[in-house]
């Protein structure tokens, strides 16, 4: 099992890319990061968590730019998004960015997904609540299209174009893994049919081996070989026993929280949980 982080880029927080060389440096698996495009002042929608929604949220940098900065000034380190909210996303251009970040990285992004929650802010993309994971699939079966045909064709009830060329293709093939957010059954349904892995939250009652389980019933369910499917676990708690117990029944990746803080903040946090990273690597 690796262990790496997420982190929402802001432009008040440490530079991406002086986050990227601290990460590589300490033996971080990789970079995961967050998105939303604005916030909405109508604020229609509460913070799932509760409470005020944090100032990280509308202060968050593209993901994509973001992630091309910390690439480029790495070797190793891989770079994800979690999570893109993929239905207010354009497919065409999105498969573009992702083929083209993944190719001049050397094949290090990693694509994680979700229909997203802030019901204001995808309206505002043309998107809506209801049918935002209907669109989601759309969007996700146009991109492999382009990522893997050199004549790529779509027609669906939110995505339609007819046969094009789109290059550059992926460096991984046949295109970078796909991550899915969420918990609920409806989530791991979704995954089988389209995705390559899990990206659960530690949540309270959260059993690794029974997140293993219930993704290994699902594949088998739709004859879907389960070892084709990894598990990465967002937020994992920075704690050596429960790395250890993700790591015994087969876990493949691990993301520790980086604060929202100052860079001196941040690269002491760092220190602190690097050897977390060390011991998995």
């Amino acid at each position: 099992m690796r262990v790496g982080v997420f982190y929402f880029p802001t432009d008040y927080g440490i530079n991406v890319v002086e986050l990227a060389q601290a990460l590589e440096a300490r033996g971080f698996d990789s970079l995961f990061v967050p998105e939303h495009t604005h916030i909405p002042l109508s604020r229609k929608t509460p913070f799932p968590t509760g409470g005020e929604l944090p100032k990280r949220y509308s202060h968050t940098h593209d993901p994509f730019v973001a992630l091309a900065f910390a690439a480029a000034a790495t070797k190793k380190l891989l770079v994800g998004t979690g999570i893109l909210l993929v239905p207010q996303h354009e497919p065409i251009v999105t498969a573009k960015s992702i083929a083209s970040l993944d190719q001049l990285s050397g094949g290090r992004f990693i694509f994680g997904i979700g229909g997203g929650w802030n019901e204001d802010e995808m309206e505002n993309h043309g998107a809506r609540y209801k049918t935002r994971f209907k669109q989601m699939r759309e969007h996700v079966l146009a991109m492999k299209e382009l990522w893997t045909k050199d004549e790529a064709a779509f027609h669906g009830e939110f995505v339609n174009f007819d046969p094009a060329w789109s290059w550059p293709k992926p460096a991984q093939r046949p295109h970078p893994p796909i991550l899915l957010g969420g918990e609920t059954d409806h989530t791991l349904k979704r995954i089988v049919e389209y995705c390559d892995g899990w990206f659960p939250r530690p949540r309270s009652g959260f059993d690794a081996a029974t997140a293993r389980d219930r993704l290994t019933r699902m594949a088998e369910s739709v004859k879907r070989d389960p070892s084709t499917l990894s598990i990465t676990v967002f937020g994992a708690p920075p704690e050596a026993a429960a790395l250890a117990s993700y790591e015994k029944v087969g876990i493949q990746r691990a993301l520790l929280a980086i604060p929202d803080g100052n860079r001196d903040e941040i690269l002491r946090h760092l220190d602190t949980i690097a050897p977390l990273a060390k011991a998995h690597a």
